[in-house]
């Protein structure tokens, strides 16, 4: 199914809300496949306290896939998201932590 966006710049500074009722932030820029004519993704500024920004530590914001945007009107719905689960073996550590780029 199809989104149809009259205007890109009307999801500019859009309140963007995962499927469960979680806020991510808002929309601060998007990323278009001129060839195509298609919005390729949303970069979303994650907002202080929000479910995105617990998830993202002390980055400012998150590229959103335009394939995980579920709905666009006064708000923007996207899929949710959420961290992969790791599972620890025995053989290691309780300290140990994982390390990210």
């Amino acid at each position: 199914m199809a989104i149809k966006v009259a205007s890109i710049s009307d999801t500019y500074g859009k309140d963007v809300f995962t499927h469960k009722g979680m806020f991510c932030g808002k929309v601060e820029d998007v990323e278009c496949d001129l060839k195509r004519f298609k919005i390729r993704s949303l970069v979303v500024r994650a907002a202080k306290e929000s479910y995105i920004s617990k998830m993202l530590g002390n980055k400012k914001g998150v590229i959103i896939p335009f394939p995980m945007v579920e709905s666009i009107g006064d708000i923007i719905i996207i899929k949710h998201i959420s961290l992969p689960v790791s599972e620890e073996t025995p053989s290691e550590e309780p300290h140990a932590q994982a390390t990210s780029m």
